[in-house]
């Protein structure tokens, strides 16, 4: 049965379209992420080699006793660091100001320190700006409590990672997040 156009108590009817990826923005390579990655790892445990290196005879000690240490735990190991005295609080002051820092720079541009080196930013995947929640939550919050699961957790890891090795050159968490990488 055909309702005529101008029927008054027919349902609204509207253009349903999906949204298609950005094909105009030029994506990252997945060496420029790659690199952005580690320069982001190096930024957050740079802070702590002071710390690292008054452990390691404790840690080694650990070790050497067959791992059965009671502080060879991961609880054991920054009790550890902490007991370094002020370079571990110095090294976790770093950290904060690193993490202001980079909230700031994901807020504005959807860069961490990494990406902003190396000139790539995180967008959604129609183009628009990716805001700090988005990518915080979605990005790096879920994929970070998806990763402590044990076992499950490092295949996790294994597969997101192995994901930038797809045509679309997105990692899982990119999937979840609905971003991509572009150039900035």
């Amino acid at each position: 049965m055909v309702t005529p156009p101008n029927n008054l108590y027919a349902p609204p009817k509207s253009a349903v379209a999906d949204v298609a990826e950005n094909d105009d923005a030029e994506r990252a390579t997945r060496g420029s992420r790659f690199g952005a990655k580690f320069i982001d790892g190096l930024c957050w445990t740079v802070p702590f080699i002071p710390s690292y290196l008054m452990a390691w005879p404790t840690i080694l000690s650990g070790a050497k006793a067959g791992g059965g240490h009671p502080r060879m735990g991961i609880i054991g190991v920054w009790a550890m660091l902490a007991g370094t005295g002020i370079a571990f609080y110095i090294g976790a002051l770093l950290v904060l100001c690193l993490m202001a820092v980079t909230a700031v720079l994901v807020h504005r541009n959807g860069q961490t320190i990494g990406k902003k080196c190396l000139g790539i930013k995180i967008v959604r995947t129609d183009g628009s700006r990716a805001t700090l929640a988005r990518i915080f939550f979605l990005r790096y919050l879920v994929t970070t409590l998806l990763s402590l699961i044990p076992a499950l957790g490092s295949l996790y890891v294994l597969v997101d990672i192995l994901f930038i090795f797809g045509r679309p050159e997105r990692c899982i968490h990119d999937y979840i997040a609905d971003t991509i990488v572009v150039k900035a």
